[in-house]
């Protein structure tokens, strides 16, 4: 049969084998052709762990250092694998893909499906990296979960994108019609905020760091990072002065406490802010679509958008390895990669839009049309090059 996006309330619930494999595909070309500028001479990573690796920053992160630096990869994630009869999750169609494109190229790709929180995930990457004689110097720990099982007490916390103190009430914009309404986010509770600390803090990040150092797996001067996310002011009171920036406080907090102890061994621990993306849940949050919409307008005239694969390169060519070995960082030691996108005057043009786009303007005031291409192309739809007529006759396979 063939498949269609499958979509309740914004949210897309298929996927499409062959899209998410071309998509791959067309960020490992984009990777090959952008590393032929890396300058001569520059320290590269040889062996790299990806915890988070199957879709968004993580996903680029793996291909980035795989096509663009020839490293060999250990990648770590949850995913529901198709069967022949239905299709699995987008990051399932994503590993088959980073995988396959590996083994031609002749280099080491692992991927590792389970729960990065627990302890059993880590001990099956620690003996995978001893199989294969890898000790990592590079570190991404890139992982977006609801939930998690501490492994400790077995308690089980679930994670909550709420304001503090008061609602949160802001417009959002319908990526299929062009539509803006109003949604509003309850405050959080003690509790919830407690717990969006547990899953998305540094806890896990710590764990997983502390584990492969005991077991000898770290190199000299390694690099480990996570990824985070600021934003404009526009999305403040419910991102970075909700639970969520609790949490992200907690991992800039967590990279400090990592970076003086791998100081024995010369490493060092960062969070890297990256630019606002596109997921598979953001057509529902308040404010986010129309934000990222008007964003990638003003952007795109100004020249500067990237998505997550060019970004990812750009982490890396300009921040990670560059040819003088510094890493650049903000006086928080945060990498921040999300420069362009919070520029002043990018901005301001953002700002001006969205106080004034109505529902008879938004096509043409903000670029509705990329971001509807993102949020399909996540689940490998709307991918150039791909006949989505054409009928599917296995899920299990790409």
């Amino acid at each position: 049969m063939s498949i269609k996006p499958m979509l309740r309330s914004n949210i897309c619930l298929n996927a499409h084998p062959q899209g998410c494999k071309k998509a791959v595909e067309d960020q490992i070309a984009y990777t090959k052709k952008r590393a032929a500028s890396h300058p001569a001479g520059t320290v590269t990573p040889k062996n790299v762990l990806v915890v988070g690796c199957s879709g968004g920053y993580g996903l680029a992160s793996r291909i980035t250092a795989a096509f663009g630096y020839g490293a060999a990869t250990i990648g770590v994630s949850y995913e529901k694998a198709g069967t022949e009869k239905k299709w699995g999750t987008p990051g399932w169609y994503n590993n088959l893909a980073v995988d396959a494109a590996a083994k031609k190229a002749g280099l080491i790709s692992v991927t590792i499906d389970g729960d990065a929180f627990a302890d059993t995930i880590k001990e099956q990457v620690i003996e995978e990296a001893k199989k294969h004689g890898m000790t990592f110097d590079l570190i991404v720990y890139s992982v977006a979960s609801s939930v998690r099982t501490d492994p400790d007490t077995g308690v089980t916390y679930r994670s909550a994108l709420k304001p503090f103190g008061k609602p949160f009430t802001g417009k959002t914009l319908d990526p299929f019609t062009g539509a803006l309404t109003e949604i509003t986010a309850d405050p959080a509770s003690e509790e919830e905020a407690a717990a969006t600390v547990k899953v998305m803090g540094g806890e896990d990040w710590q764990r997983w760091i502390e584990k492969l150092n005991n077991a000898g797996l770290l190199a000299q001067g390694c690099i480990t990072v996570a990824y985070s996310y600021i934003g404009p002011e526009a999305t403040q009171a419910l991102y970075r002065k909700g639970t969520i920036g609790k949490a992200k406080e907690h991992l800039e907090a967590t990279a400090h406490a990592l970076n003086t102890k791998l100081a024995a061994i010369k490493g060092q621990a960062f969070v890297s802010v990256n630019k606002g993306l596109v997921t598979r849940a953001s057509a529902v949050i308040p404010v986010i679509p129309l934000y990222l919409a008007s964003l990638f307008k003003v952007m795109k005239e100004k020249g500067t958008h990237e998505g997550c694969i060019e970004q990812i390169n750009r982490l890396f060519d300009s921040r990670l390895y560059t040819a003088d070995g510094v890493i650049p960082t903000d006086s928080e030691h945060r990498i921040r990669i999300d420069d362009w996108e919070l520029d002043e005057s990018v901005q301001s043009a953002v700002a001006a839009i969205m106080a004034t786009v109505t529902d008879e303007t938004s096509r043409e005031r903000t670029d509705v049309d990329e971001y509807r291409h993102d949020f399909l192309a996540i689940n490998g739809f709307d991918i150039a090059g791909i006949d989505y007529d054409a009928e599917i006759e296995r899920f299990d396979r790409i």
